[in-house]
């Protein structure tokens, strides 16, 4: 992976549930990341939906090893969009990882 393609920067965000005192549970998203990536692919895929058409945007990110636990239950914030993680693959032997995203 070399450092010049790196020229995105993204946000990893995981869900976090707060309780305030007066017993209410709140879900908000806490940036745990911010690193560098290369944006690999983009593209926009047309589907029917049970209400009629819709578009689907699925991005790849090409990140360096974070060093932190990511799951698909996290999601990725880039340019004002965010995204769900729909799958993670491991580049070599902890040298990176590639996020299959889509739009959220």
């Amino acid at each position: 992976m070399r450092a010049g393609k790196l020229t995105h920067t993204i946000a990893i965000e995981r869900e976090v549930e707060t309780v305030k005192p007066s017993g209410h549970v709140s879900r908000t998203w806490a940036t745990i990341a911010t690193m560098r990536a290369e944006q690999k692919q983009g593209s926009a895929t047309e589907f029917l939906a049970g209400f009629g058409e819709g578009t689907e945007s699925n991005v790849i990110f090409l990140i360096r090893w974070p060093g932190i636990e990511i799951t698909v239950a996290d999601r990725i914030t880039h340019a004002g969009k965010s995204y769900n993680i729909k799958s993670l693959v491991e580049i070599g032997r902890r040298r990176g990882l590639e996020l299959r995203v889509s739009a959220a």
